[in-house]
């Protein structure tokens, strides 16, 4: 398997190393394991090709310093980050500073493989901004154009990272009545999840 093809595991917590480990091996996808940032910078992180999925919260330096490091040096890696609930705020900001996704914990199996497969697809691609795809960004604009008015105000804070709760203050409605904007925000912009939402905001400017 090439180099671009692999995907690289960073996380402080033991128990969650194997059990990627496990799932990995189990679908043939070549991998290799690190317990920090730092030890995956000293071997060579920045210069490594292929799809990095790292931990949000981790001791010494954390996923998203991990990844403002590895952009800094020029990486190629297309960055997966693993974030609890709180920490969707930090995802968001690090998908706008250009990762390539963002998995919620906990976390299905095929969610986590299906985002690895997807990186690894456009791994050592170029990004390309969305002036550069204007057909992609006027698709955006179409579907963004279906929002009602308290739809795209409840987009603009779910695209920043805030809980329902929140928005529900915000906005003075109940989070009940936030859920059901979110639902309808994801169907009428065909959105699979809060990190593909955020894709599709950042690609239409």
């Amino acid at each position: 398997m090439s180099e671009a093809a692999k995907v690289y595991i960073v996380d402080d917590d033991a128990s969650m190393r194997e059990s990627l480990r496990f799932l990995f091996e189990a679908q043939d996808v070549e991998a290799e394991f690190f317990s920090g940032a730092r030890e995956f910078l000293a071997a060579g992180g920045a210069a490594k090709s292929g799809c990095l999925v790292a931990d949000v919260r981790m001791p010494e330096m954390n996923g998203l310093e991990l990844q403002q490091e590895l952009a800094k040096n020029g990486s190629r890696l297309a960055v997966i980050l693993m974030t609890g609930h709180g920490d969707v705020p930090m995802a968001v900001s690090a998908m706008r500073a250009g990762a390539f996704d963002f998995i919620e914990k906990p976390f299905a199996d095929d969610a986590l493989l299906d985002s690895v497969r997807r990186a690894l697809e456009q791994a050592g691609k170029r990004r390309q901004t969305a002036g550069e795809h204007p057909a992609e960004a006027a698709d955006v604009a179409r579907r963004l154009a279906l929002l009602t008015p308290r739809e795209r105000e409840v987009l603009d804070h779910l695209v920043r990272g805030s809980p329902h709760k929140v928005i529900a203050h915000a906005l003075e409605i109940s989070p009940r009545t936030i859920e059901v904007h979110r639902a309808r925000i994801m169907q009428k912009m065909e959105a699979r999840n809060l990190a593909e939402l955020v894709r599709l905001m950042l690609t239409g400017g």
